[in-house]
């Protein structure tokens, strides 16, 4: 695995991931959580092509911030670029945009693990 690894996630806005259907607030706007979750999805699939069989990553960390609205209709995207390795640790920065220009940006930390031993802590 490389620095500099990095994938573009796209969602469009509607009435599924809006504030007020998730109950992050009361509007008809593009969602936090779902732009969280958005950030996320594009760190996490950055590095998947890379990992070893049997791995995954899980999310541990994001600061992000929240900087403007995205209407109904408008297209969501959230890049991803790896930026740090440390063992297991991955550090992302993050991007996100619609047509009107930059909506969010933030630092996120997965760490890789594997699947099975991971699953097993829940037993």
């Amino acid at each position: 695995m490389e620095k500099g690894l990095t994938h573009t996630s796209k969602t469009t806005v509607n009435t599924n991931n809006t504030a007020r259907a998730m109950g992050s607030g009361d509007l008809e706007v593009f969602a936090t959580p779902a732009l969280i979750a958005l950030m996320e999805n594009a760190a996490k699939q950055a590095v998947e092509a890379a990992l070893p069989e049997g791995s995954t990553t899980v999310g541990a960390q994001i600061q992000t911030s929240h900087i403007k609205p995205s209407a109904l209709g408008e297209e969501v995207t959230a890049t991803a670029v790896l930026e740090e390795i440390d063992g297991r640790k991955l550090t992302f920065r993050l991007t996100a945009s619609d047509s009107q220009g930059t909506i969010g940006e933030g630092t996120h930390i997965r760490y890789i693990v594997d699947i099975c031993r991971f699953m097993s802590k829940l037993k």
